[in-house]
Protein backbone atom coordinates (compact mmCIF):
# COMPACT_ATOMS: atom_id res chain seq x y z
CA UNK A 1 0.00 0.00 0.00
CA UNK A 2 0.88 3.60 -0.88
CA UNK A 3 1.11 5.50 2.05
CA UNK A 4 2.18 8.83 0.91
CA UNK A 5 -0.16 9.35 -2.37
CA UNK A 6 -4.15 8.49 -2.10
CA UNK A 7 -4.38 5.23 -4.48
CA UNK A 8 -7.32 5.40 -7.24
CA UNK A 9 -8.52 2.09 -5.72
CA UNK A 10 -8.90 0.13 -2.18
CA UNK A 11 -10.54 -2.65 -0.41
CA UNK A 12 -11.79 -0.76 2.35
CA UNK A 13 -11.86 3.51 2.34
CA UNK A 14 -11.85 5.05 6.16
CA UNK A 15 -13.08 7.94 6.47
CA UNK A 16 -12.17 9.55 9.76
CA UNK A 17 -8.53 9.24 11.42
CA UNK A 18 -9.41 9.08 15.02
CA UNK A 19 -9.11 6.40 17.34
CA UNK A 20 -11.62 4.42 15.92
CA UNK A 21 -10.22 4.43 12.68
CA UNK A 22 -6.73 3.90 13.49
CA UNK A 23 -8.03 0.64 15.47
CA UNK A 24 -10.19 -0.59 11.94
CA UNK A 25 -7.14 0.16 10.17
CA UNK A 26 -4.77 -1.05 12.23
CA UNK A 27 -7.09 -4.68 12.01
CA UNK A 28 -7.05 -4.68 8.54
CA UNK A 29 -3.34 -4.15 8.64
CA UNK A 30 -2.61 -6.82 10.40
CA UNK A 31 -4.94 -9.36 8.46
CA UNK A 32 -3.57 -8.22 4.84
CA UNK A 33 -6.70 -6.30 4.10
CA UNK A 34 -6.26 -3.23 1.63
CA UNK A 35 -7.33 -0.59 3.05
CA UNK A 36 -7.30 3.81 2.91
CA UNK A 37 -7.85 6.39 5.91
CA UNK A 38 -8.93 9.24 4.90
CA UNK A 39 -9.15 12.23 7.33
CA UNK A 40 -10.00 16.06 6.81
CA UNK A 41 -7.48 17.24 8.93
CA UNK A 42 -4.03 18.50 8.16
CA UNK A 43 -2.22 16.92 11.24
CA UNK A 44 -3.88 14.99 14.28
CA UNK A 45 -5.54 16.61 16.78
CA UNK A 46 -3.11 17.23 20.22
CA UNK A 47 -5.53 18.77 22.53
CA UNK A 48 -6.30 15.47 25.07
CA UNK A 49 -10.37 15.16 24.86
CA UNK A 50 -11.08 11.70 26.12
CA UNK A 51 -8.52 10.38 28.81
CA UNK A 52 -9.96 7.50 29.71
CA UNK A 53 -9.05 3.98 28.38
CA UNK A 54 -11.02 1.17 30.30
CA UNK A 55 -9.41 -2.65 30.93
CA UNK A 56 -11.29 -4.16 27.51
CA UNK A 57 -10.08 -2.01 25.62
CA UNK A 58 -6.50 -2.61 26.46
CA UNK A 59 -6.94 -5.94 25.82
CA UNK A 60 -8.24 -4.93 22.78
CA UNK A 61 -5.11 -3.12 22.21
CA UNK A 62 -3.09 -6.11 23.34
CA UNK A 63 -4.18 -7.62 20.17
CA UNK A 64 -3.46 -4.84 18.09
CA UNK A 65 0.35 -4.98 19.57
CA UNK A 66 -0.64 -1.03 20.88
CA UNK A 67 -1.23 -1.70 24.19
CA UNK A 68 2.40 -1.91 25.67
CA UNK A 69 3.67 1.66 24.66
CA UNK A 70 0.50 2.93 25.78
CA UNK A 71 0.41 1.57 29.36
CA UNK A 72 4.13 3.59 29.69
CA UNK A 73 2.61 6.90 29.02
CA UNK A 74 -0.56 6.67 31.02
CA UNK A 75 -1.30 6.69 34.89
CA UNK A 76 -2.93 3.48 36.08
CA UNK A 77 -5.85 4.52 38.77
CA UNK A 78 -7.94 1.46 40.24
CA UNK A 79 -10.61 3.34 42.10
CA UNK A 80 -13.35 5.20 40.93
CA UNK A 81 -15.13 7.55 43.85
CA UNK A 82 -19.05 8.64 43.98
CA UNK A 83 -19.27 11.94 46.15
CA UNK A 84 -21.89 14.56 46.96
CA UNK A 85 -19.16 17.41 47.61
CA UNK A 86 -16.59 16.62 49.87
CA UNK A 87 -18.81 13.07 51.27
CA UNK A 88 -17.55 9.72 49.38
CA UNK A 89 -21.05 7.91 49.05
CA UNK A 90 -19.42 4.83 46.91
CA UNK A 91 -15.99 3.19 45.87
CA UNK A 92 -16.37 1.43 42.60
CA UNK A 93 -12.78 -0.57 42.71
CA UNK A 94 -11.18 -1.65 39.27
CA UNK A 95 -8.16 -3.87 41.13
CA UNK A 96 -10.00 -7.16 41.68
CA UNK A 97 -11.51 -7.56 37.95
CA UNK A 98 -10.65 -10.43 35.75
CA UNK A 99 -8.40 -8.76 33.26
CA UNK A 100 -4.97 -8.54 32.54
CA UNK A 101 -5.11 -4.69 33.58
CA UNK A 102 -7.47 -4.49 36.36
CA UNK A 103 -6.81 -0.65 36.42
CA UNK A 104 -8.36 2.44 34.28
CA UNK A 105 -5.81 4.19 32.08
CA UNK A 106 -5.61 8.17 32.32
CA UNK A 107 -3.88 9.19 29.58
CA UNK A 108 -4.71 11.98 26.77
CA UNK A 109 -6.39 10.94 23.80
CA UNK A 110 -3.81 12.34 21.58
CA UNK A 111 -1.14 10.09 23.21
CA UNK A 112 -4.11 7.02 22.42
CA UNK A 113 -3.33 8.49 18.44
CA UNK A 114 -0.43 8.56 18.36
CA UNK A 115 0.61 4.96 19.67
CA UNK A 116 -2.18 3.81 16.91
CA UNK A 117 -0.49 5.36 14.40
CA UNK A 118 2.95 4.40 15.37
CA UNK A 119 1.30 0.68 15.18
CA UNK A 120 0.06 1.13 11.83
CA UNK A 121 3.03 2.45 9.98
CA UNK A 122 4.70 0.01 12.01
CA UNK A 123 2.76 -2.35 9.77
CA UNK A 124 3.48 -0.47 6.45
CA UNK A 125 0.24 1.74 6.46
CA UNK A 126 -0.60 5.51 7.16
CA UNK A 127 -3.59 8.03 7.33
CA UNK A 128 -4.15 10.22 4.31
CA UNK A 129 -4.36 14.17 5.08
CA UNK A 130 -5.82 16.43 4.63
CA UNK A 131 -8.83 14.91 2.34
CA UNK A 132 -12.45 15.96 3.34
CA UNK A 133 -14.91 13.71 1.68
CA UNK A 134 -17.85 15.57 0.22
CA UNK A 135 -19.86 12.30 -1.45
CA UNK A 136 -20.49 8.88 -0.96
CA UNK A 137 -21.95 6.90 -3.07
CA UNK A 138 -22.40 3.04 -3.65
CA UNK A 139 -23.48 1.06 -6.34
CA UNK A 140 -23.87 -2.77 -6.66
CA UNK A 141 -20.29 -3.17 -7.50
CA UNK A 142 -18.53 -0.88 -4.86
CA UNK A 143 -18.34 3.30 -3.07
CA UNK A 144 -16.98 5.83 -4.91
CA UNK A 145 -16.06 8.30 -2.51
CA UNK A 146 -15.72 12.26 -3.91
CA UNK A 147 -13.56 14.64 -2.16
CA UNK A 148 -13.93 18.28 -1.90
CA UNK A 149 -10.85 18.96 -4.63
CA UNK A 150 -12.62 16.77 -6.85
CA UNK A 151 -10.55 13.46 -6.35
CA UNK A 152 -12.21 10.30 -6.31
CA UNK A 153 -11.37 7.15 -4.32
CA UNK A 154 -12.70 3.69 -5.64
CA UNK A 155 -13.15 1.03 -2.49
CA UNK A 156 -15.17 -1.79 -2.20
CA UNK A 157 -16.62 -0.69 0.78
CA UNK A 158 -16.66 2.73 2.75
CA UNK A 159 -16.43 2.92 6.74
CA UNK A 160 -17.42 5.97 8.67
CA UNK A 161 -15.67 6.29 11.61
CA UNK A 162 -16.09 10.38 10.89
CA UNK A 163 -18.19 11.32 14.05
CA UNK A 164 -21.44 12.47 15.16
CA UNK A 165 -22.26 14.24 11.97
CA UNK A 166 -21.02 11.73 9.58
CA UNK A 167 -20.67 12.07 5.81
CA UNK A 168 -21.35 8.26 5.44
CA UNK A 169 -23.70 7.65 7.94
CA UNK A 170 -26.02 10.57 6.25
CA UNK A 171 -24.74 9.20 2.60
CA UNK A 172 -26.19 5.56 3.69
CA UNK A 173 -29.26 7.21 4.70
CA UNK A 174 -29.45 5.95 7.97
CA UNK A 175 -31.05 7.71 10.97
CA UNK A 176 -29.04 8.84 14.03
CA UNK A 177 -31.98 8.14 17.26
CA UNK A 178 -31.70 10.22 20.66
CA UNK A 179 -31.81 13.68 21.74
CA UNK A 180 -29.35 16.35 22.81
CA UNK A 181 -28.77 17.01 26.47
CA UNK A 182 -30.16 20.40 27.52
CA UNK A 183 -26.71 21.32 29.73
CA UNK A 184 -23.46 22.37 28.18
CA UNK A 185 -20.41 20.10 28.89
CA UNK A 186 -17.25 21.96 30.37
CA UNK A 187 -13.55 20.05 30.01
CA UNK A 188 -10.72 21.75 31.59
CA UNK A 189 -7.36 20.72 31.65
CA UNK A 190 -5.93 22.08 35.10
CA UNK A 191 -2.65 21.79 37.78
CA UNK A 192 -4.30 22.18 40.55
CA UNK A 193 -4.25 20.82 44.85
CA UNK A 194 -7.29 18.36 44.95
CA UNK A 195 -7.88 17.15 48.32
CA UNK A 196 -9.26 13.25 46.67
CA UNK A 197 -5.41 13.47 45.55
CA UNK A 198 -4.78 11.30 42.41
CA UNK A 199 -5.32 7.84 42.98
CA UNK A 200 -8.76 8.22 41.69
CA UNK A 201 -11.71 9.16 39.68
CA UNK A 202 -13.99 11.57 41.15
CA UNK A 203 -17.54 11.95 40.38
CA UNK A 204 -19.46 14.72 42.22
CA UNK A 205 -23.03 14.73 42.58
CA UNK A 206 -24.58 18.38 42.72
CA UNK A 207 -27.71 20.40 42.22
CA UNK A 208 -26.24 22.67 39.79
CA UNK A 209 -24.79 19.62 37.64
CA UNK A 210 -22.48 16.48 36.96
CA UNK A 211 -18.77 16.95 38.12
CA UNK A 212 -15.95 14.82 37.25
CA UNK A 213 -12.21 15.08 37.76
CA UNK A 214 -9.79 12.49 36.78
CA UNK A 215 -5.69 12.52 37.52
CA UNK A 216 -3.58 12.36 34.59
CA UNK A 217 0.10 12.48 33.91
CA UNK A 218 2.16 14.75 34.65
CA UNK A 219 0.59 16.36 37.47
CA UNK A 220 -2.71 17.45 35.40
CA UNK A 221 -6.62 16.84 36.26
CA UNK A 222 -9.04 16.28 34.44
CA UNK A 223 -12.48 18.37 34.97
CA UNK A 224 -15.79 17.96 33.01
CA UNK A 225 -18.64 19.34 33.95
CA UNK A 226 -22.56 19.90 33.44
CA UNK A 227 -23.16 23.54 33.20
CA UNK A 228 -26.47 25.35 31.91
CA UNK A 229 -24.93 27.37 29.84
CA UNK A 230 -21.41 27.25 30.07
CA UNK A 231 -18.64 30.06 28.11
CA UNK A 232 -16.77 28.85 25.13
CA UNK A 233 -13.49 29.13 26.40
CA UNK A 234 -13.93 28.61 30.38
CA UNK A 235 -10.96 30.37 32.20
CA UNK A 236 -9.33 29.49 35.41
CA UNK A 237 -11.35 31.69 37.03
CA UNK A 238 -14.44 29.74 35.82
CA UNK A 239 -13.03 26.20 36.82
CA UNK A 240 -12.45 27.46 40.42
CA UNK A 241 -15.71 28.99 40.89
CA UNK A 242 -17.30 25.56 39.59
CA UNK A 243 -15.41 23.66 41.75
CA UNK A 244 -15.84 25.88 44.96
CA UNK A 245 -19.31 25.24 44.14
CA UNK A 246 -19.75 21.45 44.04
CA UNK A 247 -17.25 20.51 46.06
CA UNK A 248 -16.11 23.17 48.19
CA UNK A 249 -12.77 23.20 50.16
CA UNK A 250 -11.57 20.35 48.03
CA UNK A 251 -9.87 22.11 45.12
CA UNK A 252 -7.14 25.17 44.16
CA UNK A 253 -6.41 25.61 40.48
CA UNK A 254 -3.01 26.62 39.93
CA UNK A 255 -2.95 26.71 36.36
CA UNK A 256 -5.22 25.94 33.28
CA UNK A 257 -3.85 24.71 30.51
CA UNK A 258 -6.68 23.72 28.23
CA UNK A 259 -10.24 24.14 28.00
CA UNK A 260 -13.71 23.61 25.90
CA UNK A 261 -17.65 23.63 25.94
CA UNK A 262 -19.42 21.07 24.23
CA UNK A 263 -22.90 19.77 23.41
CA UNK A 264 -23.71 16.16 24.41
CA UNK A 265 -26.30 14.17 22.38
CA UNK A 266 -27.38 10.61 23.66
CA UNK A 267 -28.01 8.73 20.22
CA UNK A 268 -27.31 5.57 18.62
CA UNK A 269 -27.76 5.15 15.16
CA UNK A 270 -30.84 2.73 13.46
CA UNK A 271 -28.54 0.57 11.11
CA UNK A 272 -24.79 -0.37 11.48
CA UNK A 273 -24.36 -1.06 7.99
CA UNK A 274 -26.57 -0.39 4.55
CA UNK A 275 -25.13 -2.40 1.69
CA UNK A 276 -21.66 -1.08 1.22
CA UNK A 277 -21.62 1.42 3.81
CA UNK A 278 -20.66 0.89 7.35
CA UNK A 279 -20.27 2.89 10.49
CA UNK A 280 -18.45 2.63 13.93
CA UNK A 281 -17.30 4.84 16.76
CA UNK A 282 -19.21 8.06 17.14
CA UNK A 283 -20.44 7.85 13.64
CA UNK A 284 -22.99 5.48 15.35
CA UNK A 285 -23.25 6.32 18.83
CA UNK A 286 -22.69 9.28 20.62
CA UNK A 287 -23.75 9.84 24.46
CA UNK A 288 -22.65 11.36 28.09
CA UNK A 289 -18.95 11.18 28.99
CA UNK A 290 -19.88 10.10 32.57
CA UNK A 291 -18.05 6.64 32.46
CA UNK A 292 -15.41 7.63 29.96
CA UNK A 293 -16.62 5.06 27.30
CA UNK A 294 -16.90 6.86 24.44
CA UNK A 295 -13.37 6.35 22.77
CA UNK A 296 -13.34 2.83 24.35
CA UNK A 297 -16.68 1.78 22.75
CA UNK A 298 -15.28 3.10 19.12
CA UNK A 299 -12.14 1.61 19.50
CA UNK A 300 -13.84 -1.79 20.69
CA UNK A 301 -16.21 -1.35 17.21
CA UNK A 302 -13.23 -0.66 14.87
CA UNK A 303 -11.23 -3.92 16.15
CA UNK A 304 -14.54 -5.72 15.65
CA UNK A 305 -15.33 -4.67 12.21
CA UNK A 306 -11.81 -5.44 11.35
CA UNK A 307 -12.36 -8.78 13.02
CA UNK A 308 -15.96 -9.06 10.64
CA UNK A 309 -13.64 -8.06 7.53
CA UNK A 310 -11.26 -10.53 8.15
CA UNK A 311 -13.84 -13.47 8.94
CA UNK A 312 -15.84 -12.84 6.22
CA UNK A 313 -18.62 -11.99 9.02
CA UNK A 314 -19.82 -8.37 8.15
CA UNK A 315 -23.27 -9.59 8.55
CA UNK A 316 -22.68 -10.24 12.18
CA UNK A 317 -21.04 -6.98 13.10
CA UNK A 318 -23.94 -5.04 13.54
CA UNK A 319 -25.42 -8.17 15.77
CA UNK A 320 -22.36 -7.81 17.81
CA UNK A 321 -21.67 -4.12 18.12
CA UNK A 322 -24.87 -2.30 18.27
CA UNK A 323 -26.52 -3.76 21.81
CA UNK A 324 -23.21 -2.78 23.28
CA UNK A 325 -23.58 0.94 22.14
CA UNK A 326 -27.37 0.73 23.09
CA UNK A 327 -26.40 -0.40 26.72
CA UNK A 328 -23.57 2.16 27.25
CA UNK A 329 -25.83 5.08 25.98
CA UNK A 330 -28.52 3.66 28.51
CA UNK A 331 -26.31 2.94 31.48
CA UNK A 332 -24.09 7.10 31.11
CA UNK A 333 -27.40 8.19 30.56
CA UNK A 334 -29.05 6.74 33.99
CA UNK A 335 -26.19 7.87 35.37
CA UNK A 336 -26.09 11.46 34.60
CA UNK A 337 -29.65 11.59 35.56
CA UNK A 338 -29.07 10.29 38.77
CA UNK A 339 -25.96 12.56 39.48
CA UNK A 340 -27.76 15.52 38.66
CA UNK A 341 -31.37 15.18 39.68
CA UNK A 342 -33.03 18.34 41.73
CA UNK A 343 -35.59 16.59 43.69
CA UNK A 344 -34.60 16.88 47.12
CA UNK A 345 -36.33 13.49 48.26
CA UNK A 346 -34.37 11.78 45.00
CA UNK A 347 -31.59 12.98 46.18
CA UNK A 348 -31.45 12.41 49.75
CA UNK A 349 -32.79 8.80 49.10
CA UNK A 350 -29.46 8.51 46.65
CA UNK A 351 -27.20 9.92 48.92
CA UNK A 352 -28.63 7.62 51.64
CA UNK A 353 -28.76 3.92 49.59
CA UNK A 354 -25.04 4.53 47.72
CA UNK A 355 -23.48 3.75 50.84
CA UNK A 356 -25.54 0.53 52.09
CA UNK A 357 -24.93 -0.47 48.53
CA UNK A 358 -21.57 -0.45 48.42
CA UNK A 359 -21.69 -3.26 50.62
CA UNK A 360 -23.27 -5.52 48.41
CA UNK A 361 -22.22 -6.62 44.72
CA UNK A 362 -22.80 -3.51 43.37
CA UNK A 363 -19.68 -2.29 43.04
CA UNK A 364 -17.63 -4.51 41.35
CA UNK A 365 -20.76 -4.75 38.82
CA UNK A 366 -20.16 -1.00 38.05
CA UNK A 367 -16.67 -1.59 37.87
CA UNK A 368 -17.12 -4.30 35.26
CA UNK A 369 -19.55 -2.34 33.70
CA UNK A 370 -17.42 0.66 33.36
CA UNK A 371 -14.71 -1.39 31.97
CA UNK A 372 -16.59 -3.00 29.51
CA UNK A 373 -15.89 -6.39 30.50
CA UNK A 374 -19.33 -7.61 29.98
CA UNK A 375 -18.38 -6.83 25.96
CA UNK A 376 -15.70 -9.34 25.11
Amino acid sequence: MNTTTLPDRTEVAIVGGGPTGLALAVTLASAGIDFAVLDRLAEGANTSRAAVVHARTLEVLDELGASESLIALGLQVTRFAVRDGARRLLTVPFDRLPTPHPYTLMVPQYETENVLLHRLRALGGDVHRPYEVASVVQDEDGVTLTMTTGRTLRAAYAVGADGMHSTVRQAAGIGFTGNAYAESFVLADVVMDWAPGPAEVSLTFDTAGLTVVAPLPGGHYRVVATVDDAPAAPDLAFVQKLLDERAPGQAKVTRLAWSSRFRVHHRVADRYRAGRLLLAGDAAHVHSPAGGQGMNTGIQDGYALGRAFADGQLDGYEAQRRPVAQRVVAFTHRMTRVATTRNPVARGARNMVLPLLGRTALPRKLATELAELNYR
